[in-house]
């Protein structure tokens, strides 16, 4: 894995936020490879449950200061950024008033989700290849973990298709049990059809529901890893059916043992 790139764009991450599966396999899985040698960045959205001074973020002003058009509105992107303690690894956060400033993650006290994490869910995924342009680190791998980050299989595939320095991009998305309950809009598919995508390939999101958007991500993506010990019988017979590469799941002390073999060779 030495100096290959690896960009991990996450829904939550370890220790950011609180332990559940998909934050800490969002810390595991790119320490591990940062332990290999590989160069890693990782990306994930700056909820406002997030504790700056603590963790001591900052904004990054050459970064800053874009607008991000999302169902035709224009919103603002703040980038900041910290590093992990210990481990050497920097973690860049996609931030907007309107959109993460809330204490919710993802929804209410109440655990209603919030009414337009549809919006969210595109102005992350946006942010995040804007900054790596502006950056110009252009990553050998993208792993996307978390259904927060799943619409960016999507986007650069469709959307960033053009985008010559992502020609050799591979993208990766994990699949984890831990979803959302309903729908997570009901005009979803109105507001990423606004950036011109073909019908066919956002069908799925007419049925904004969490099998359906991963369902998405793994159309557009290029292998799969499955991040969960049981993951529904409807998304494993998709993935199997899907003629795409995928790596079982495996107990994470395993990891480098065949995630280094799967990033190289396997898609």
């Amino acid at each position: 894995m030495k100096d290959k790139r690896i960009l991990y764009v996450s829904s939550e991450v370890v220790p950011y936020l609180p332990e559940n599966e998909v934050s800490q396999a969002s810390f595991d899985t790119p320490k591990m490879i940062n332990d290999l040698g590989g160069q890693i960045r990782i990306f994930m959205p700056r909820y406002g449950s997030i504790n700056e001074r603590r963790h001591q973020l900052h904004e990054v002003i050459r970064l800053s200061g874009m607008n991000l058009v999302i169902n035709d509105m224009d919103m603002p992107l703040i980038i900041k950024v910290a590093s992990i303690p210990k481990e050497r690894i920097q973690v860049y956060f996609i931030d907007n008033d309107d959109y993460f400033k809330r204490k919710g993650t993802f929804g209410d006290e109440a655990d209603t989700l919030y009414h337009d994490n549809d919006e969210r869910a595109i102005f992350f995924v946006k942010g995040v290849v804007e900054t790596i342009k502006k950056l110009n680190w252009v990553p050998d791998v993208i792993h996307v973990q978390g259904w927060m980050a799943s619409l960016l299989p999507l986007y650069m595939k469709k959307y960033y298709n053009n985008e010559s320095i992502f020609a050799d991009t591979k993208i990766i998305t994990s699949i984890f049990e831990a979803g959302f309950d309903g729908k997570l809009s009901e005009n979803m598919f109105e507001k990423v059809a606004f950036d011109e995508f073909n019908e066919e390939d956002i069908t799925s999101l007419k049925e904004a529901t969490f099998i359906n958007i991963m369902k998405n991500a793994i159309n557009h993506s290029d292998g799969i890893v499955i991040s969960s010990k049981e993951i529904s019988e409807d998304l494993t017979n998709y993935i199997q059916n899907s003629n795409k590469p995928f790596l079982p799941f495996d107990a994470k002390e395993k990891m480098k043992d065949f995630y280094p073999e799967f990033y190289l060779h396997k898609v």
